[in-house]
């Protein structure tokens, strides 16, 4: 009775192995593939001893290879010859073109980095220069006081034609070229006290303020009608020079004088008025001072008939 169930269990296992499906054998072609196994290897070329990081680096540098894209990363941009070849300072200029703080010093500094730049006011005082700085060209006042300047050069103050004021006081200026201020069309103030100027050089018709006291001038440091020209000339100070004259003539306009401490001993009648014309009345001349020179003012009593003021000085 047991075999006939064992008999029926084994024909319906034929029955099923029968009717499952045949597996086909895969053929693998290679023709179907850009890449063969053998061709992997040698682009991998692997190496076993690699670590997991190197083995990394290797394949990511054969990707694009494989996939027939090349990555190239973008040139930088390259400085033309002319800028390789100038080389540019902290203010973006070059040592031939003066940039935003001015014109470069003989000690490699632009002038305004060297001293103060205000708008175009330039204040170089106290810092031990031993020549005048470069200044940038819309410069109209100047000032480097306190210094040890020898010279004034003719090209200290070239193409400046907006100057109008310079103050060179206390350096040790003992030469001056004889056109280092005459191209200055717009010169109005000259200041060069307390320095060592034996001769006074040609100075431009436009000023109206000079001072050039505490000098070594004598009795040649001044030209002859050095200042006759000078219209517009108000004031004019020439005090501590060893002067054994005053310098004439005189600018109509001129305002105050002051010669103190000279070595002045006598004055024409004509120095101030004009002796032939008693109704020349001088009205502009309200400030004279002799005081500190040998003269005695005395003896020359017509020779102030046309001031407003006596001159200051020794009446004995």
């Amino acid at each position: 009775m047991k075999s006939f169930p064992n008999i029926l269990l084994a024909f319906f296992l034929y029955d099923a192995i029968i009717a499952a499906p045949t597996i086909s054998s895969i053929n693998y072609d290679s023709e179907t593939y850009d890449v063969t196994l053998e061709d992997l290897d040698i682009l991998y070329d692997y190496d076993e001893n690699l670590s997991v990081d190197q083995a990394q680096t290797e394949i990511g540098t054969i990707l694009p290879y494989i996939t027939g894209e090349v990555y190239l990363p973008s040139p930088l941009p390259e400085d033309t010859e002319e800028e390789a070849s100038t080389p540019k300072l902290i203010d973006g200029s070059s040592p031939h073109e003066p940039g935003v703080l001015g014109p470069h010093t003989h000690e490699g500094l632009p002038t305004c980095l060297l001293c103060t730049c205000m708008g175009t006011s330039v204040y170089c005082d106290d810092r031990e220069l031993e020549a005048l700085p470069p200044l940038p060209k819309e410069t109209t006042h100047f000032y480097s006081r306190y210094n040890r300047v020898k010279k004034v050069n003719r090209d200290d103050f070239a193409n400046l034609s907006h100057l109008k004021r310079i103050d060179l006081t206390s350096n040790v200026i003992s030469e001056m070229d004889e056109d280092a201020f005459r191209n200055l069309p717009q010169l109005r103030e000259l200041i060069l006290r307390d320095n060592r100027i034996r001769q006074l050089p040609e100075l431009p018709p436009t000023l109206t303020f000079i001072d050039i006291s505490n000098n070594i001038l004598g009795r040649k440091g001044i030209k002859q009608e050095a200042f006759k020209d000078m219209s517009e000339l108000h004031y004019l100070y020439i005090t501590d020079n060893n002067l054994d004259h005053i310098p004439l003539p005189l600018p109509e306009n001129l305002q105050s004088l002051h010669l103190q401490n000279n070595n002045i001993q006598e004055m024409h009648e004509d120095t101030f008025c004009k002796m032939k014309d008693y109704s020349y009345i001088r009205k502009s001349l309200e400030d004279i001072r002799l005081d500190g020179n040998p003269i005695n003012l005395s003896k020359t009593p017509y020779a102030y008939m046309c001031l407003p003021r006596l001159p200051v000085g020794s009446l004995f």
